[in-house]
């Protein structure tokens, strides 16, 4: 996965030409979650994540990534649980993020709690 912060994520006509030109597809849009956009490739092996600058969720993702690049055991674990989630037939997309929500959010938690405590 990629993040990627622009000025304003709901502004399409800047981003999403130049997006598919590099052979990315839009699959998310979600106005009602802080303007986040989702590309993909057609491969389904590159996700990149759109928000606009100053988006809470920018700091979430950037704790979740963190915390994984610090954390072997956490890391192992995420996987397992993506490979695992991988092997079923999902009948959208969704369904699969949300599958890994309870992973992340703990995740995430774990994080705040060590980064208050530094």
């Amino acid at each position: 996965d990629i993040l990627l912060i622009v000025k304003d994520s709901s502004n399409e006509d800047k981003y999403l030409k130049k997006m598919e030109a590099a052979e990315y597809q839009l699959r998310v849009r979600e106005p009602d979650f802080h303007e986040h956009r989702m590309f993909r490739t057609k491969e389904k092996d590159v996700h990149i994540h759109i928000f606009s600058e100053g988006s809470p969720e920018i700091d979430r993702y950037l704790l979740f990534r963190n915390r994984l690049r610090n954390n072997e055991v956490e890391r192992i674990m995420y996987e397992q649980l993506k490979i695992n989630l991988a092997k079923s037939n999902w009948s959208d997309m969704n369904e699969y993020a949300d599958a890994k929500t309870k992973f992340i959010e703990q995740i995430i938690e774990l994080a705040k709690k060590e980064e208050g405590s530094a």
